[in-house]
């Protein structure tokens, strides 16, 4: 039996209602996830492919607020107080109130990390000083697109954790792991800092090709996908959630 892979589970907050995003949240835990990621829905995503940004469309449709992204969290807090949970959001829901005030509510909600992948590590607007403040990390996000220099400085810089987008563009299209991903993941590493790798992981050999370069494997898009197609049967949905968890894991 191979060893666990620590896995890090995206959602969107409230897809496709705030009853079924908490189911899938609990099928991802039983399948092995051990760390959540749970993004706030955005209109103008930098990062996301398309189906993550047509679930947070969906959920926006229905006038979802920030509010309630973070009671949806609270909850999930309550049922998992084990489970690592990540606010994955954008700069300016976070800028828009204050940052001081938003991480104060975040740290309230149960969240022990931010991940706002268009505020530079270097240009955080308080978000690092604020996170401290409240008990949470702040984990920059590293892009293949940066510069030798700007990757070591990052790399550099003191963060526990750090994102590494295992290739440029959008989520959504599955990844080669290739000799120069792992290279780029050893580059992030070298400062002493802990790395999560995502960006289109979809399978289990995928995973166990990371696993030893990073501290968790980040999958998103290819639960987002399951949640769309089986939304009308729940079910259904919560299984295969939980396989592919499962499989991502290999628990």
């Amino acid at each position: 039996m191979r060893e666990k892979i620590k896995l890090m589970s995206h959602l969107v907050a409230g897809y496709p209602t705030d009853d079924l995003a908490f189911r899938a949240a609990q099928a991802l835990v039983r399948g092995g996830t051990s760390i959540l990621e749970i993004q706030l829905p955005f209109s103008d995503p930098s990062a996301d492919g398309p189906l993550i940004q047509t679930a947070c469309t969906q959920v926006l449709a229905r006038g979802y607020k920030v509010a309630d992204g973070l009671v949806f969290i609270s909850k999930i807090r309550k049922e998992f107080p084990h489970v690592t949970i990540y606010l994955m959001s954008y700069g300016s829901l976070i800028y828009t109130p204050g940052v001081d005030i938003f991480c104060k509510k975040a740290a309230a909600a149960g969240v022990n990390g931010m991940i706002i992948p268009d505020l530079p590590f270097d240009r955080d607007e308080g978000l690092i000083e604020n996170c401290r403040k409240n008990g949470m990390v702040n984990i920059p996000v590293a892009a293949p697109s940066m510069t030798e220099k700007r990757l070591d400085k990052l790399a550099n810089a003191g963060f526990p954790y750090i994102y590494a987008a295992l290739r440029t563009g959008i989520t959504g299209k599955q990844t080669a792991i290739s000799g120069s991903t792992l290279s780029f993941l050893e580059k992030v590493k070298s400062g002493g800092s802990k790395v999560y790798g995502g960006f289109g992981i979809y399978n289990g050999e995928q995973a166990r090709s990371l696993a030893s370069a990073v501290e968790a494997v980040v999958a998103g898009s290819v639960f987002v996908k399951i949640i769309a197609q089986n939304q009308n049967n729940p079910e259904l949905m919560e299984k295969e959630l939980t396989e592919k968890a499962r499989e991502l894991s290999d628990s």
